[in-house]
């Protein structure tokens, strides 16, 4: 079981840092340059999320083959909308401030103002929701690897534990029961761990 944590938490952490960066490039994109740029990034990130994410990474993992990388990039592609959606509402309610329209008298150009003073300033609800991401990428995963689709035995994740022994559930309940644990309290812990991060960010909460 501890063994198979380095494999559960680098699948949660290597697919949050993938949706992250292409999520919040899009949204921040979107979101400051606006019109018809932000009318095409938006409505494909609606087409994905027009499907449930669990049966969407199914179906990329189906097509590209079961593993742990292809199951990966499917949980990326199928969280990149989450990201992408929350940068673009955060960057739309910076831009409106005073600092910014002042970088624009000053002669700042559109790129840089957008990654060095509106980006910085909306990553507060950004990080909150990434530190959530990992707990919903290890859930995922180990849904896959249930399923046959992400990690192969013998490779030690806990889905893949949960899926290989759960015609043991009577004869031997340890087997199953203490990968299903492993998961629910790390699932847990980085979820409390965005709730503290939300808490501590967030100053309308601490006034």
């Amino acid at each position: 079981i501890v063994y198979g944590a380095r494999i559960s938490l680098m699948i949660g952490v290597v697919t949050v840092s993938l949706a992250l960066v292409t999520g919040v490039l899009l949204g921040a994109v979107a979101g400051y340059f606006g019109g018809w740029t932000d009318n095409i990034i938006m409505r494909c990130m609606d087409v994905i999320l027009g499907f449930p994410a669990l049966l969407l990474a199914i179906a990329i993992v189906a097509v590209l083959g079961p593993g742990i990388v292809n199951a990966l990039l499917a949980i990326s592609v199928v969280s990149v909308p989450g990201y992408a959606r929350v940068t673009r509402a955060s960057v739309l309610s910076v831009k409106s401030q005073d600092f910014v329209a002042a970088s624009r008298v000053l002669g700042g150009s559109k790129w840089r103002i957008l990654f060095t003073r509106v980006l910085p300033n909306a990553l507060t609800p950004i990080v909150v929701l990434a530190t959530m991401g990992v707990a919903g990428g290890i859930l995922e995963a180990a849904g896959l690897s249930f399923l046959g689709l992400g990690a192969q035995p013998p490779t030690p994740e806990w889905g893949t534990m949960l899926g290989t022994e759960k015609d043991q559930m009577f004869s031997s309940p340890h087997l199953v029961f203490f990968p299903g644990i492993a998961i629910v309290i790390t699932v847990l812990g980085f979820n409390l761990l965005g709730d503290g991060l939300r808490d501590a960010l967030d100053p309308r909460l601490n006034s």
